[in-house]
This record gives structure tokens, sequence and C-alpha cells, in this order.
């Protein structure tokens, strides 16, 4: 096996290993020491990548765990000796107490936990998603700040803030009393939607998707509905939209090329996640609470139900989207119908919604609504607008697999101006 394919079984390894061990030692130590619990499983991760560069042990994930209980002994000496205390750990029962905290269900309960904690009442939104996409997810600096479209150094300010207010509050690694769970699940599951996003489009200029984050958003909505107190009809409904969305991950890229779901080979979708998320999205409707999670799931829905593109039933998610934007008002709404105006050739109704737009609030998304006016000017037979605003969006867009779809989508309209020129000669 190759160097460079050690490394990519060390970066997948990272995404669904890093917040389990921040997780199981954070319950062993406490919150209070959770920097150096990061950097502590950080460098076990770069003990790693050097030490697998030329081979792989024969239990990878087996190995990096062995390596996270040598780090609690190494973390227990530190902090006892900073006590000047010393305690012999080696043998006897510590030793047994620290393996228990490594046992699946402890590692689970762990990691529930910290999704909590990510969710404090005394963190702000702003910290709890920052917090959480580091200390959960992994995250760096810079991954966050992109991901939220934020500075590295506001990330690093927020993420001081709540490890201070960890130590201030005295704030555990606990699950919250009951009549406090309802209140935090809202923060919880956004945290979970996010990681899932930044996989499904991946803020990063050299990615486009990555499964791994996929697959942990999935892993950690599945821990919560194994426990019945933590289950709604918004948790079953966001299941269902991420098990519908990873449903076409195969779909997405053929090579190294992007391919819009108009063209995606449905035969690559993956069947099983489509029947678990239309079990999920069935027994969302069994809770009474309701969410915008249930639209967006009925939408993803009506997208894998449709035996091709031209089926899809537009009219039925336009008004889908309609009840969204009743709950949500947002620009990214107005565009999502402005795109399925277009689909129906209902131009004139797409440029209203276009216009409606403040491109601004789009952020770093601004170069989708120049897509959409390129789709527009193009079927509207304006191929000079519609160059013109394909040349805006490559310029704005940062992801190198949709600038090379873009470029590609340009040089379709540069060939067919050349074609209409010649034919009026």
């Amino acid at each position: 096996m190759t160097s460079n394919s050690n490394h990519k079984i060390v970066d997948h390894l990272f995404r669904h290993q890093f917040g389990k061990m921040v997780a199981i030692l954070s319950n062993i130590f406490g919150l209070s020491n959770l920097e150096l619990i990061e950097d502590a499983v950080q460098d076990t991760f770069l003990n790693a990548s050097v030490k697998w560069r030329d081979k792989l042990p024969e239990n990878p994930e087996a190995w990096l765990m062995q390596a996270a209980k040598n780090r609690v002994i190494d973390i227990f000496r530190q902090i006892n000796a900073e006590k000047k205390r010393q305690l012999k750990i080696s043998h006897g029962a510590i030793t047994l107490e620290i393996n228990d905290f490594f046992l699946d269900h402890e590692v689970a309960d762990s990691q529930l936990r910290m999704i909590f904690v990510a969710c404090h009442p005394a963190f702000s939104k702003k910290e709890q998603i920052a917090f959480a996409l580091k200390a959960i997810a992994g995250f760096s600096m810079k991954e966050i700040a992109a991901a939220l479209l934020q500075k590295e150094e506001t990330i690093k300010k927020r993420l001081v803030r709540a490890r201070q207010k960890i130590k201030d509050l005295n704030i555990t690694l606990a699950y919250p009393t009951q009549n406090e769970i309802q209140a935090r699940m809202s923060g919880v599951l956004q945290i979970i939607y996010l990681i899932f996003n930044e996989g499904f489009h991946s803020t990063k200029p050299d990615m486009l998707v990555s499964k791994d984050l996929c697959g942990e958003a999935i892993r950690l909505c599945k821990l919560l509905l194994l426990k019945e107190n933590f289950r709604s009809g918004s948790l079953y409904a966001l299941f269902a939209l991420l098990c519908f969305h990873a449903s076409r991950l195969d779909s997405k890229l053929a090579n190294n090329e992007i391919i819009d779901l108009e063209h995606q080979d449905r035969s690559k979708w993956y069947l099983p996640l489509i029947v678990l998320g239309n079990d999920a999205l069935r027994k969302s409707v069994e809770f009474d609470d309701q969410s915008v999670y249930h639209i967006e799931a009925a939408i993803a829905s009506e997208h894998v139900k449709a035996i091709d593109f031209k089926h899809t039933n537009w009219q039925r998610i336009l008004a889908f989207y309609d009840e969204m934007y009743q709950i949500m008002p947002a620009d990214s709404i107005i565009l999502s119908k402005a795109t399925i105006y277009l689909q129906i050739n209902q131009l004139k109704k797409a440029k209203t919604a276009l216009d409606k737009i403040n491109g601004e609030a789009l952020n770093q998304r601004k170069y989708l609504l120049n897509g959409c006016y390129a789709d527009y000017y193009e079927k509207s037979g304006d191929i000079v607008k519609a160059i013109e605003e394909l040349n805006f969006a490559i310029h704005a867009c940062a992801n190198v697999f949709e600038k090379h779809y873009l470029e590609n989508k340009k040089n379709q309209l540069l060939t067919k101006s050349k074609g209409v020129t010649r034919r009026e000669r």
C-alpha cells in the first residue's frame, strides 16, 4: 500500500475517531482539560501519520484506541505532576477503570454527552457551533472559519470564550435534565446538519464532497435515535434528509467532473439509504413537533422517488419551498424556487424571483445566483448575457470542481453562440 493511500486512511480515521477520543478523554479528565485533550488526540493522529507511512497496523482503529489509552496515562501523570502528586497507574484498579471508558457503549455515551455540552445554554449560538465543529467533528480553525464564513481569529476567540465558560461554570460532561433536553435539541440537530452539509458540499477549494463527514453526521443521528427520550419528529426528519442526500453521493462526481442532478446516473443511488430515509420520514410525522427538516426531507424525497429528472414533481416541490419560506424566510430559498421555475420554463417568475435576491446575503455562495441568472438568460436566448453571468460566477467560485463545471458551461455557450453567428451569416 502506498504512502498516499495510508495518508488517506489516517484522514478517514481522523474524521471518525477524533470526536470519540476527545469525548472519552473528557469523560475521564473533565472538560476543564479540553484543550490539553484535543492536543493529545491531535498528537496521536500525527504520530499515526508518521508511523503508518510505509506500513499500516493490522487493525488501525485498535492501534489508535491503544495509543489514546497510552495518552490517557501520559496526561494523567502530567496533571498529577502539576499537583506534585505521583500515582502508580500502570497496573491495578485505575487501569481497569480507564479500560472501561473505552467500551463501545461508553464511547457512544460520551459522544452524546459532548453533543449536549456543545449546546449548553451558557454558550452563545455562535460559540455552540464553533465548539461542536472543533470538539465533535475535529474541524481545524481554518475549516470552521470556512464553514461559518468567518475569520479564523473570530473562531479562535469563540473557542477561547467557550472553554473559559466551561471552567468558570464548572460545566461537566453530563446529560441535561429531562426538562432541558428539548430546549437543547434544536442546537444539536443544527450541529449535525452543519457537519453533514460540510461533507455534502465542502467549503474546501479542492474537495467537492467528504463521505467521511456525511457518514459521521448520520452516525451521530443514529446514536441519538437509539435513546428513546431523545427521539422526536425533527430528529427522524433530519435523519431522513441525511439518508436521502447521502444516497446520491456516488453519482455527484464522475472522472473528477461534477454531474448535476439532471444527468446523474440514478442506478448509482444507494437504495438501502433511500429505504432508511423513507422509514424515518414516516416515523417523523408520528410526533407532535414539526420543523424545517420535515420540509427539506419531503423535498429530498420527491427527488429520490422520481424515476428520472423530467418526471420530478416540481409543483409539489415548489409548494414545499413556499411552506419553508413562511417558516424561515431566506434568499437561498428564493434562489431554489427560481431554479425550479427555470426547470418548468416559467421564465418570467424565475426572473422576478432572481431580482428579489440580495446576492451579498448568500456570502460565498453568491456565484450560485450568477449561475442561475446565466441559465435564465440562456433559456431566454440572450447568450451574451448568459456568458457574462457565468464569468461573474467563475470569478467568485472558490471550489475547483465547481469552477471547472461553470467553465464547461461557458465553453458550451461559446460554441453555441458561434454556431448561431455562422447560421446568421
